[in-house]
C-alpha cells in the first residue's frame, strides 16, 4: 500500500473499493490503555485471547474510527467503517507498512491481518486479557458479550450513546486499572483485514490501523495473511 492510497483519520472525499466516490468522517472512540506495550488486534467476539500482537511503547492512546459514506446519494444513509486506528503521535505520516509480527515483518507483498467472523474488530492490551477477563474464553459469549442484560458488550455496541452505534470503549469485567477494549463494526463484515502502521519522517511509529478495505484498492490477498 502506498501512503497516497491510505485515508485513515482523514475527513473528506475518498475513492471507494466499489469504484464510486465516498466521503469520510473521523469519530473519537476515547482512550485505550496499553500498559504492557503489547497491543492486541482481533475480532473480540472470536479471538480476544488469540490476537495479532504489535509491540508499541507502553501508554494510553486515543483510538478513532474513520467512517465512509458509501451511499449513492452521499446523504449519510449508508455508512461503513473504513479504518480503526490507534494514534501514537500527531506527527505527519511519512510512510506506511504492514505491522511486524514476533519474527519481524511479513514477506514482501503480504501482511499480517485480523480474521473477522463476528463483524467486529478491536484494539486492547493483549496482556490484560488474562488478568481482566473472567474464567476462560469458552464462557465469555454468554457471560460477558451477549448476556441479554444491559451492560453486555453487544448492548453497549448497539447503544446510541456515549459513542456512535456500532462502536464502544468497554472496561474489561475484572479490570483494576482501567484495562479496556475499543471496538467497532468491521466495514463490509467478515474477512481478513490488514493491520498496517504509519511512521513519521524519522521512522517513529505514529499509528496502528486496521484497514477494513472500504476505501481505495485493497491489498492483494496473500497466503501469508493470518491472525
Amino acid at each position: 500500500m502506498q501512503l497516497s492510497d491510505f485515508f485513515a483519520l482523514a475527513s473528506g472525499p475518498a475513492p471507494l473499493v466499489t469504484g464510486s466516490p465516498g466521503v469520510l468522517t473521523v469519530h473519537d472512540l476515547g482512550i485505550l490503555r496499553v500498559p504492557s506495550g503489547t497491543l492486541g488486534a482481533a475480532d473480540p467476539f472470536v479471538a480476544l485471547d488469540l490476537p495479532l500482537t504489535v509491540q508499541i511503547p507502553p501508554g494510553d492512546y486515543p483510538v478513532a474510527v474513520t467512517i465512509a459514506d458509501v451511499s449513492s446519494e452521499q446523504d449519510g444513509s449508508h455508512l461503513r467503517e473504513a479504518y480503526l486506528s490507534l494514534i501514537l503521535s500527531d506527527a505527519p505520516a511519512a510512510s506506511i507498512e504492514p505491522v511486524h509480527g514476533p519474527d519481524g515483518p511479513p514477506e514482501n507483498g503480504s501482511y499480517f491481518g485480523v480474521a473477522v467472523d463476528a463483524g467486529t474488530v478491536a484494539f486492547f492490551d493483549a496482556a490484560a486479557v488474562e488478568t481482566s477477563m473472567p474464567g476462560d474464553g469458552d464462557d465469555w459469549y454468554d457471560e460477558v458479550f451477549n448476556t441479554g442484560e444491559p451492560g453486555s458488550w453487544f448492548d453497549i455496541m448497539d447503544a446510541e450513546t456515549p459513542l456512535r452505534p456500532g462502536a464502544a470503549n468497554i472496561e474489561m469485567p475484572l479490570a483494576t486499572a482501567g484495562e479496556n477494549v475499543v471496538l467497532a463494526h468491521s466495514g463490509w463484515g467478515d474477512g481478513v483485514y490488514p493491520v498496517v502502521q504509519t511512521l513519521d519522517a524519522e521512522g517513529r511509529l505514529t499509528g496502528v490501523h486496521i484497514d477494513l478495505q472500504v476505501v481505495t484498492t485493497p491489498p492483494a490477498e496473500s497466503d501469508e495473511a493470518r491472525r
